[in-house]
């Protein structure tokens, strides 16, 4: 379970696989690779884990192919091979039914429900509809444990009929039995003040931000988040770009700064 402070995860996001729009000639065994090379490079760069996403399969609607979600299991089965040690989650654009399938079968350490758990949002693909009736009429049938994060409100989606965010969450946890939450907003200062707003409903569930973090503002976002997810920042600004390894660097340093800072804190709290 991803309940510990400070947690850092990296997004590891194939190329688009063989089925989808966008995919050229590249053959799933090179996808597996450059996926298994990108996974070591995070993990290199001291992060905790990776969440594995095909989001360069867009455009997507809410339900996976069978071709994604196979080819996704095998992605996932080698890098948790690879590297059993490390966190691994799963989110399948945009459906967490698939998600938690792939996450299954390969002893995944979570699934991330991106597009929707909970409520109605509006799209670039539409309406996308809560899946959080069938995501645990899976996890019974198939007697999963995996944990499932969900995100609140997703900030490239609309959400119709928008609730507070503190109930939102709140229905997320406790009517929809999330194990976790991502929460973000469209920028860090937007970002503290939802997440301390859903403090006050789910006072014991994880929270990460599922985006912003950078190195210059990530000791202060996990002074209320328990975790983050980054992608772009270490990479320069583009999804493409191998790692930079000095970027790396930079925001880990402020990762174990973070957690210092939280652990010196525990510790006064319980004098």
């Amino acid at each position: 379970m991803l309940n510990s402070n400070c947690v850092a995860l990296s997004m590891v996001q194939p190329d688009p696989l063989p089925g989808s729009y966008r995919h050229t000639d590249k053959k799933i065994e090179e996808i597996v690779d450059q996926s298994l090379k990108e996974t070591e490079m995070v993990l290199e760069n001291g992060f905790d884990g990776i969440v594995l996403q095909n989001m360069n399969d867009m455009p997507i609607k809410q339900f996976s192919s069978p071709e994604a979600i196979a080819y996704m299991t095998k992605i996932g089965d080698a890098i948790k091979r690879n590297f059993p040690d490390h966190k691994l989650g799963v989110l399948m654009n945009w459906d967490g039914v698939a998600g938690l399938s792939v996450a299954d079968a390969v002893g995944a350490d979570f699934v991330r429900v991106e597009h929707l758990f909970t409520g109605v949002e509006v799209t670039s693909a539409g309406l996308l509809q809560a899946q959080c009736v069938e995501i645990n009429d899976l996890r019974k049938k198939i007697k999963s444990d995996i944990p499932i994060f969900a995100d609140v409100y997703e900030v490239h989606g609309t959400p119709l009929g928008r609730k507070p965010i503190e109930d939102a969450a709140w229905e997320s946890v406790h009517e929809a039995f999330a194990d976790g939450l991502f929460i973000a907003g469209k920028k860090p200062s937007e970002s503290l003040e939802l997440v301390k707003k859903a403090r006050t409903k789910v006072t014991d569930t994880p929270i990460f931000l599922g985006g912003g973090a950078t190195g210059d503002n990530v000791f202060e976002l996990l002074q209320q988040y328990d975790g983050v997810c980054v992608a772009t920042w270490i990479k320069n600004g583009n999804m493409k770009n191998p790692i930079d390894p000095q970027r790396a660097k930079v925001f880990m340093d402020e990762v174990k700064r973070a957690k210092e800072a939280k652990r010196e804190m525990n510790f006064e709290s319980r004098e």
